[in-house]
């Protein structure tokens, strides 16, 4: 008797790993941020210390990095928890089309206030 696994398509494993590899990022970069910025009295929170370190295209990719990577991941815990009740499927889209449109609209803003500098 042999078992043939047919594979996970459809089933949401793959949004599960991103959720929790997203997560697993997110916290060495807020560790990262908090040792960087709070423990750390020369960094400085006042414009001109702020508008220095934006300068740095490192600093600006972790910025955006930390955008996308949280957005992400709040957006699509947003969803999950969502799925968990059965709803029918155009308000399903609804809400998935209105997650997007939120999602890329604050990535942009964040993006594009992260880039101003």
């Amino acid at each position: 008797m042999s078992y043939k696994y047919i594979g996970s398509r459809g089933s949401g494993s793959m949004s599960w790993f991103l959720q929790r590899i997203s997560g697993i990022v997110l916290v060495f970069v807020m560790v990262g941020h908090f040792i960087l910025m709070h423990y750390n009295p020369e960094m400085g929170h006042s414009f001109n210390r702020v508008f220095e370190r934006m300068q740095n295209p490192y600093y600006q990719m972790l910025q955006i990095a930390f955008v996308v990577l949280a957005l992400y991941h709040g957006l699509q815990g947003v969803w999950n928890i969502y799925r968990d009740f059965k709803f029918p499927s155009w308000l399903n889209m609804a809400v998935l089309a209105i997650l997007i449109v939120v999602g890329v609209g604050f990535g942009a803003l964040g993006i594009a206030n992260i880039l101003h500098f």
